[in-house]
């Protein structure tokens, strides 16, 4: 069930970008978990010698790691950030 707001979405209200950040993360995790496993299944099956797959995986953890870092430290959720 998908998280009901109590008033009219506005990325101007602080709680509302935040639970917004957090949602793009998770659907981020989601594309990163479901690309990931199917990538290295393809490779396990076929045998594939892919020597790209390893970078594949750690560069697209390392932004996403990034993204976490954002949305729990650096990412400013006050009032007056957005005026």
């Amino acid at each position: 069930m998908p998280p009901r707001w109590p008033r009219k979405p506005d990325r101007a209200d602080p709680e509302f970008r935040r639970l917004d950040d957090r949602m793009t993360f998770a659907v981020h995790v989601a594309a990163f978990l479901a690309g990931n496993s199917g990538v290295w299944f393809v490779h396990n099956i076929r045998q594939a010698e892919w020597s790209w797959i390893g970078w594949f995986s750690a560069i697209w953890g390392m932004v996403l790691l990034g993204h976490l870092i954002y949305i729990t430290a650096i990412a400013d959720y006050s009032k007056k950030s957005h005026g």
